[in-house]
Formats: structure tokens, sequence, C-alpha cells
């Protein structure tokens, strides 16, 4: 009797025991049910599109505001959406085994490999110092410290050879652009017209250091292949930005230039070590390996460092309003022929601006 009673203790036992795991696991695949709905943000058909895919778009958008995600993942999600319907409709005829595709696939798989590498030798790159930092600012003045922005305006100006001295001589001697002006619509000479509104970072690097030692008034002249063209400082004004301001842009500049240093040193390695042999019609002249990416240049570093400047501030300091003939991006590059382009102004519309009739 006692046996039985004690045999009904442990199979009551159990069975509790079994009823507690019971639910206990059905509240853990609750739970995880739970989880996984949380991040499906929409099913296509028997597909789903995560909150993961959509976190993922938007990590490759550079310079996305907190202010702007919400919207963005919106856009995110429906563009998914209909990347998976045309996914399911490929798969239906088949398209991944045509040969494009997966040569494209195999290419899109080495580039993602490659580059996990290259990421992985760049993450040995040591951080710059606060004296790296203060060299770089104190090196660049006129995209830092005594940064400006200019009120330019060109002239390109067709003429032979012949004529440049004479040009130069007009220029020279005149007393405003607008004198210039008359000098080659009195004599024929043709000439095409810009006026721009262009903060440092916009203006060529290896031009900058002449215009940031230019006054309001001073000219440049510079000879082109179709003739010359002048650079004419209408008014600048100093809008520096300060090293607190600069940091974050040149610390992560400079970082990535370690990075690609790293980059570049370590290919040069790989090539030293391994065994390359150009084949048929590559085997004359076989080029110089490039490196992974290009610098970019202190201009952009600049750009990035004075973003918060916008255009509207930069043209109310002139007194502009906003209009084709006064923008804050460059109309055309400067010491090259000016073109017409969507911002330029024809020659009419810079005499009117010079007071011209």
């Amino acid at each position: 009797m006692q046996k039985s009673t004690l045999s009904r203790a442990a199979i009551t036992a159990l069975s509790i025991t079994a009823a507690a795991a019971l639910l206990i696991g059905c509240g853990e695949k609750k739970d995880e049910d739970k989880k996984k709905a949380t991040q499906t943000a929409a099913k296509v058909n028997k597909e789903e599109i995560t909150v993961h895919q959509i976190n993922f778009v938007l990590q490759q958008q550079r310079g996305l505001r907190q202010d702007q995600a919400e919207a963005a993942g919106k856009q995110a999600l429906e563009r998914l959406i209909d990347q998976e319907l045309a996914v399911q409709k490929a798969g239906e005829l088949k398209l991944e085994r045509d040969p494009r595709v997966l040569t494209q696939l195999e290419a899109a798989k080495r580039e993602i490999i490659a580059r996990a590498y290259f990421d992985k030798v760049g993450d040995g790159a040591a951080r710059p110092s606060n004296d790296d930092i203060k060299a770089y600012y104190d090196a660049n003045p006129a995209l830092f410290s005594q940064r400006r922005v200019y009120q330019l305006q060109e002239l390109a100006i067709q003429a032979k050879p012949e004529q440049m001295d004479d040009l130069q001589k007009k220029l020279k001697d005149a007393k405003t652009l607008a004198d210039f002006v008359k000098y080659l619509q009195s004599n024929s000479i043709p000439f095409q017209g810009n006026q721009a509104v262009r903060p440092a970072e916009q203006i060529p690097l290896a031009v900058l250091p002449s215009i940031a030692k230019m006054k309001d008034g001073d000219s440049i002249f510079n000879k082109s292949d179709k003739g010359a063209q002048v650079i004419y400082l209408a008014a600048s004004r100093p809008q520096p930005v300060d090293e607190v301001k600069a940091k974050p842009a040149i610390e992560q500049f400079l970082l990535n230039e370690r990075k690609r240093k790293l980059v570049q040193d370590d290919l040069k390695a790989l090539r030293a070590s391994g065994k390359v042999e150009y084949v048929g019609k590559y085997a004359e002249g076989a080029p110089v390996a490039q490196p992974i990416a290009p610098a970019p240049t202190p201009a952009e570093v600049a750009a990035s460092a004075a973003k918060a400047l916008d255009e509207a501030a930069i043209k109310s300091g002139f007194g502009l309003k906003d209009n084709p003939s006064a923008s804050a991006r460059p109309a055309a590059p400067i010491a090259e022929p000016v073109t017409p382009s969507a911002s330029s102004v024809d020659a009419g519309a810079l005499k009117k601006g010079l007071g011209l009739k």
C-alpha cells in the first residue's frame, strides 16, 4: 500500500513538473514569436522584410539626421517591397541562372569580401591626436581660421594670343571691372560672364591661396586655351570656422587618410609577396596599381566642417536675393574657361549687374 502511494506521489510530481515545463516552454515560445514579429516590417507574399534590412539601407545614407530617420525608414521599406516583388518574379523566371546575373553576383561577392578585408586592415589605424588636428587646422588658414566667402565675377574672353598683353594691360589700367567690360564691348571682343558667391571650400585648392590674398576690387588674369579668363573679387566677407567646430571633420579626415595609407601599404605588400602574371594583350604595359580610393581634399574637409553655414546665410551677408546669378554653389570652375550653365549669366546680364547698358 505504501509502495503504491509513493508511486502516485512520484507520478503526481512528474506531472506537475511536466506541466510547469510545458507552461514555461509555451511562454518562451510566445516571447520568441513576439520578438520575431517585432522584427518583421512587412510580409510580401510568403517572404518577410525585417527591421534589420531597413536599418542596413539607412546606414548607407550618410548624413541622415535623426529627425529624418522615420520618414527615410518608410521610404526604404517601400523600396525593399518593390525589390522583393522583383526578386520573387525573377525567381519564377529563373533569372538567377542567367550567365550575366551569375557574373554580377560573383563580382559583387568578391567586392564585398575584399572590402571587408580592407576595412579590417584599416581598423588598425591610430586615431589622430589633438596635436595632429591642430596642425592640420593651422596649415589651412584659408579654409578655417581665415575662411572667407567671396562674391566673384568671372569673364571668359575669346581672344588671340597676340591680344593677351594688351588685354592684361587694359585690365590693370581699368578702375573698375565695368570699365574693362566697356573696353571689350567697344572693341567687339566676345566674352561670357558669371557671377557667383562661393565660400572658400568651393574654390579649387590650387587657386585658393591666390584668391585668399586678394582684396575687394582686385582681379586675376589667367590665360586659357581659347583666350583669357578674368576673376574679379567684387566683395568678400570673413566667415571663419573655429577649431572646435572643425575638429570632428578634420579628425575623421585624418583617420580616413591613415586607414587608406594602411590599406595601400598592405596591398603593395600583397602584390610583392604574391605572384601576378599578365597574359595575352595585358602582358604588355601592365598598368600601375591605383589607390583603393582617392583621398578627400582639404576643401572637402572644410566643407564638412562648414556645412552648418547654409546658402541663405552666405547670401544674406552680401544682401543678395535667391536668384540664379548669385548662387552659393560654383557656377563654373575657376581658372578654367567659363562656359554657360544653368547658374551662369550671359554677357548682357553681367553688364546690367555692372551698371552698363
